[in-house]
């Protein structure tokens, strides 16, 4: 394997390299360093706790493309959201009475944040008809079908604008109704998202565990791994809320409109890649670790020397992932910087102070308690765990004796 290496040197002593040491002095004061290290992750994350979703619109793309532009003029010179009214379509109003929806337009237009409701029937405001059906009144009726726009201040994306389609849809009307538009949309997409979430949250909890359990034979070590896992993402989730919602940092980042929003289906793509790879990367070092304690070592001894023994490889895998994922920041699209640099701050913390300082801390605290598991599971993991049990030297099969030369069988 070594003989084209450029770079030739003995293997390092066992219990002398820079990861063990750090793993010595972590659980010589466990609490002295991982208090605070738990401390400032949470603090990181509290910028998550004002996060405002939106969608991806005009405004991620660069501030000298034309349709950033426009929609920069847009929402500076006017003051109503013109260009992005709610919808309410209905198709069987063909036959309904021009006052009834006439009525429903009134209705509609008494609604807080309603700037303005356009209908066949002309234009409504504060419950009253500001002008009459024109030439444009026209478009808004095509055989059976009709619609309504509903104007109104503030954006499209956010609390308001999801507050005004539920008190709209919620509004009762004559006849059966859909509502659309950019809030709709934005509304929608954000239940479909968020509907199914506990769940897909639930089996990769279970799944990890289980998994985990199963390398390990433990209860707890699955648990310390999901629950650190955690705390890293929510530091990783609250830095790109300070830097992209609230607009910090845009001189290392590159420059990008602040919107103040995050685009939705960033951060469950960002839990998922980073997730996946904080897993990976604590199979590596908890299956070192056992694999000492399994040989005899003491549980600080196997601590030490797991961590020792990944240190290197987990540090190298991160720097790798960290270099691609920093490349995004040379886009000109806000959504990709998000995703680059959350996905390699979530990958560099992982790899520095979770298995660095938290991992070490809590197994020291955690003593011989690590290796957990009630006695029915552990009868079960002795017969179905993912072990790494060597069996050592194979026999040798050696060639059958030769029967006696005798006169019968010569």
């Amino acid at each position: 394997v070594d003989k084209w290496s450029l770079r030739r040197r003995p293997p390092r002593p066992v219990e002398t390299g820079t990861w063990h040491r750090v793993a010595t002095v972590v659980m010589r004061w466990p609490v002295r360093l991982g208090v605070p290290v738990v401390i400032l992750l949470l603090l990181l994350g509290a910028p998550f706790l004002h996060i405002q979703l939106g969608l991806a619109d005009a405004r991620v793309l660069p501030r000298d493309a034309a349709a950033h532009q426009v929609s920069d003029a847009l929402a500076t010179r006017f003051a109503a959201n013109e260009s992005q009214p709610l919808l309410v379509v209905t198709e069987d109003a063909g036959g309904v009475a021009p006052g009834r929806l006439d009525d429903y337009a009134r209705t509609l237009s008494r609604l807080p944040a309603v700037t303005r409701v356009d209908a066949r029937t002309g234009s409504y405001a504060d419950g009253e008809q500001v002008a009459p059906p024109g030439p444009r009144a026209a478009a808004f009726g095509a055989g059976d079908a009709t619609y309504l726009a509903v104007v109104a201040d503030g954006q499209a994306y956010g609390d308001d604008a999801r507050r005004l389609v539920d008190q709209v849809r919620s509004t009762p009307a004559p006849f059966p109704v859909l509502v659309g538009g950019e809030a709709a949309r934005f509304t929608d997409t954000l239940s479909a998202l968020t509907g199914r979430l506990p769940l897909a949250g639930a089996i990769i909890a279970l799944s990890m565990l289980v998994l985990l359990f199963l390398l390990t034979g433990s209860l707890v070590l699955p648990v310390k791994a999901l629950v650190l896992n955690l705390i890293s993402l929510s530091a990783t989730f609250g830095a790109m809320v300070w830097i992209f919602q609230d607009g910090h940092l845009q001189w290392l980042t590159g420059d990008f409109a602040v919107t103040g929003v995050i685009t939705a289906t960033i951060p469950i793509l960002v839990f998922c890649v980073a997730f996946g790879l904080s897993m990976d990367y604590e199979v590596f070092l908890l299956s070192r670790i056992k694999e000492e304690h399994d040989g005899g070592a003491d549980n600080r001894t196997a601590v030490a020397r797991g961590l020792e023994r990944t240190g290197s490889l987990v540090t190298a895998a991160a720097l790798l992932v960290a270099v691609v994922f920093l490349s995004f920041l040379t886009s000109g699209i806000t959504y990709m910087k998000l995703l680059g640099l959350g996905l390699a701050i979530a990958v560099l913390m992982d790899a520095t102070l979770i298995r660095g300082v938290l991992v070490p801390a809590f197994m020291r605290l955690a003593g011989d308690l690590n290796w957990w598991a009630p006695g029915p599971l552990a009868r079960l993991h002795r017969r179905a765990g993912l072990t790494e049990v060597d069996p050592g030297p194979r026999p040798v099969a050696r060639p059958a004796a030769s029967p006696p030369r005798t006169k019968e069988n010569v």
